[in-house]
């Protein structure tokens, strides 16, 4: 793990637990976004649904991520004291990302830069994934295989998945430049 993160209340040991795909996911982020929005107002600029569970036919852990884009994420005071007055719980600070999170653990929101590597990465991925069969099925196993063993926490588990990740966002992103060069969108 990276010196620069700060896990508030230590790493935990967690099951990985995968499911299919559930729609219901999607009304969860959707109720999700609203209470966001009532709390952030215009202080969030952009809120998406990212990870697993907003790729159908995915896998995934029964965990929404959601990514709210704010101006300034080092500017803790105009999101953090909303977020953790509407119910969420502050899970992660390092620097350029903040998370939060439900006390159920259902949800996790990541705040990033609007603009930032972070945003662009999850979207990118997300898109990838969502319009990529191919790709979509590869991480779908790397995840089942990765499911079976025991890990110490669920950074060990994420960081697995790295390689993976890095070659379909490298896709994604070599992709979304021959759009740009030919034109097409």
């Amino acid at each position: 793990m990276d010196e620069h993160v700060e896990l508030i209340g230590g790493t935990e040991k967690r099951e990985i637990w995968l499911v299919a795909y559930d729609p219901a996911w999607v009304v969860r982020f959707a109720a999700e976004k609203r209470r966001i929005e009532a709390a952030l107002g215009p202080v969030a600029q952009r809120v998406d649904h990212v990870g697993s569970t907003a790729v159908p036919g995915l896998v995934a852990k029964p965990i929404v991520d959601i990514d709210v884009s704010v101006r300034d994420v080092e500017a803790e005071d105009t999101y953090l004291p909303p977020l953790l007055a509407a119910g969420y719980l502050l899970r992660v600070r390092e620097p350029g990302h903040r998370l939060v999170r439900t006390p159920e653990r259902d949800v996790h929101v990541h705040i990033c830069e609007t603009g930032s590597e972070w945003e662009r990465r999850h979207l990118l991925f997300r898109d990838r994934l969502r319009q990529n069969a191919g790709d979509r099925e590869a991480y779908g196993r790397l995840k089942l295989d990765l499911a079976r063993r025991d890990w110490p926490d669920m950074n060990a588990y994420a960081d697995a998945k790295g390689p993976l990740i890095a070659e379909i966002t490298a896709r994604a992103q070599a992709d979304s430049r021959t759009v740009s060069d030919t034109g097409r969108t």
